[in-house]
């Protein structure tokens, strides 16, 4: 399972650069750092998932990209410390959006790249 690990430390070193990248260009109290990468990542996911089911891919590309690449990227431990910091500077309703936004287009990201290629 080393696969996993270095998949995963591919994916945080991405998630580490693609947040400073997205955080630099928005600067709002709106988390958009965790924010595009969870929709990608969700995206991502759902489509790599897809060619694994359809056996596009192996197991052994799943387990890389799927969870040790993907894993290492989205951060749900992020979003829930980002959104409890909203919740105690008392940013509710920037807390609330981020919560829902994030919840709802992730999966809806994550069934179309399931099902883009069908």
């Amino acid at each position: 399972m080393i696969i996993i690990g270095i998949g995963g430390g591919i994916g945080a070193i991405c998630r580490y650069a693609l947040g400073n990248y997205v955080n630099k260009k928005h600067t709002t109290i709106f988390p958009f750092g965790t924010f595009v990468i969870n929709i990608l990542g969700s995206f991502i996911l759902g489509l790599t998932n897809h060619l694994y089911l359809d056996q596009s891919i192996s197991t052994t590309m799943w387990l890389f990209i799927g969870v040790g690449i993907l894993g290492g990227f989205t951060t749900f431990s992020t979003f829930g410390y980002e959104a409890i910091q909203l919740i105690i500077s008392k940013k509710f309703k920037t807390a609330l959006s981020y919560i829902i936004l994030s919840t709802i287009i992730s999966i809806f990201c994550a069934y179309i790249g399931f099902h883009l290629f069908r």
